[in-house]
């Protein structure tokens, strides 16, 4: 992001926009494994068909997702792979923040006396 131009950034924070959405993520992860249907989509998201093409829609707009037409169904997969790098980097990140938090939570847990004890004999 280094020397990026207003525009530029623009353009990038709309991207991470896109990302920002829960069944969105859900939507991206879902066709991890191959293209679906609206309708596939809509009921492993336990959500309705409007909803789901609203989200595609923007999925498809920002390139994250390109869509076929065949007979009266139109299927959507991944049209860049790289986004799923991107979503394993973050949440690698978010596990080891996790991780670190429950840590230093863990050093303010009191230890049975008797635990104590055991360790030290």
């Amino acid at each position: 992001m280094q020397d990026l131009p207003p525009e530029a950034l623009d353009q990038v924070a709309s991207y991470f926009q896109v990302l920002s959405e829960p069944t969105r993520l859900r939507i991206l992860n879902l066709l991890r494994g191959g293209e679906r249907n609206v309708g596939d989509l809509a009921t492993a998201c336990e959500c309705t068909a409007a909803n789901v093409s609203r989200h595609l829609n923007l999925l498809t707009k920002q390139g994250f997702v390109s869509r076929e037409g065949r007979g009266t169904s139109v299927f959507y997969r991944i049209a860049d792979p790289s986004v799923y790098a991107l979503c394993d980097l973050v949440c690698g990140n978010i596990a080891r923040q996790f991780e670190q938090q429950l840590q230093a939570r863990q050093a303010f847990v009191q230890r049975p006396a008797g635990a104590a004890r055991k360790k030290a004999g």
